[in-house]
């Protein structure tokens, strides 16, 4: 390379340096702006309730000594907060569980079984994604305290994966969809079934879009509190509940549910920040696919 295209070259890569460094420092913005409130959140749950009372989250900064945990012990000594959380986790991890299984292999069925009404019942599943889950607030109910199950997590397990389901199996089955039909058909031909298919085929290379809906599932339910507390006792619910019965009970107890909140929030940005890569593949595969 002599002189002339060396130049030419460093150029062009300064320009395009350059061209991408608007979008850059936006972004780096945007990314900032949305931590402040966790960041706030987090140097709040470190105070004490007078400090929490006087002044705001911001004059840490000058007065670091007085960060101090004692809040996070008060919340664990808390009657029902580690129950609370303990609870949050059992009904999260079943429901994203068999959110994610029942989803794939009904986007599997809905997408390379052939059989009769297949496209009615697809349509029928996009319809029910709009169905607002209000509007079965009271069947259910009365459905779950037929069987025994009103108050309890496996009621709640159960309204989070009958309104989870329609969402997976769309963004799913339109994932398989656009998996090439000749590696199925080669599959068929070497003897093997649709289990073998599903399994072995299917699932790794859908691993982007199972990621992405197991994230969505996983914050949507470990965030609910609305289904919770309708549909769980107090001994039975999630942390979200919990924090909200300190608001109503205690409305000066911020040092309990400051510690309280940031543990909500924190378990979803590990599972976020973890996965992201996964996420919005598999959200641009389901949503160009069909």
């Amino acid at each position: 390379m002599n002189n002339n295209n060396r130049k030419n070259f460093f150029n062009k890569n300064i320009f395009r340096s350059l061209g991408k460094l608007p979008v850059q420092i936006f972004m780096i913005f945007v990314a900032v702006f949305w931590l402040i409130p966790a960041l706030g959140l987090f140097f709040q749950s470190l105070r004490t309730g007078p400090d929490i009372g006087q002044s705001g989250w911001w004059t840490v900064f000058k007065e670091v000594n007085s960060l101090t945990l004692e809040s996070y012990i008060r919340l664990l000594q808390e009657p029902g907060m580690l129950t609370a959380f303990i609870n949050t986790f059992k009904i999260t991890i079943p429901t994203t569980l068999f959110v994610v299984l029942l989803g794939a292999t009904t986007g599997y069925a809905l997408a390379w079984i052939s059989f009769k009404g297949r496209e009615k019942i697809f349509l029928v599943i996009v319809g029910l994604m709009i169905v607002p889950t209000q509007m079965a607030f009271i069947p259910v109910a009365r459905l779950l305290n037929l069987f025994g199950l009103f108050g309890s997590i496996t009621g709640v397990i159960m309204f989070h994966i009958t309104f989870g389901l329609p969402f997976a199996v769309f963004l799913l089955r339109n994932f398989f969809v656009g998996i090439p039909k000749e590696i199925l058909e080669s599959a068929y031909v070497d003897g093997a079934g649709h289990f073998t298919i599903f399994t072995r085929i299917i699932l790794p290379l859908a691993m982007p879009a199972i990621a992405s809906l197991t994230i969505l599932q996983f914050l949507w339910v470990w965030n609910d509190m609305l289904i919770a507390l309708i549909f769980a006792d107090p001994t039975q619910a999630p942390l979200t509940t919990a924090i909200f019965r300190q608001m109503r009970n205690f409305s000066s107890n911020v040092d309990v549910i400051a510690p309280g909140a940031f543990l909500q929030l924190l378990v979803p940005l590990i599972i976020f920040f973890a996965f992201q890569r996964y996420f919005v593949q598999g959200m641009l595969g389901g949503a160009v696919k069909n």
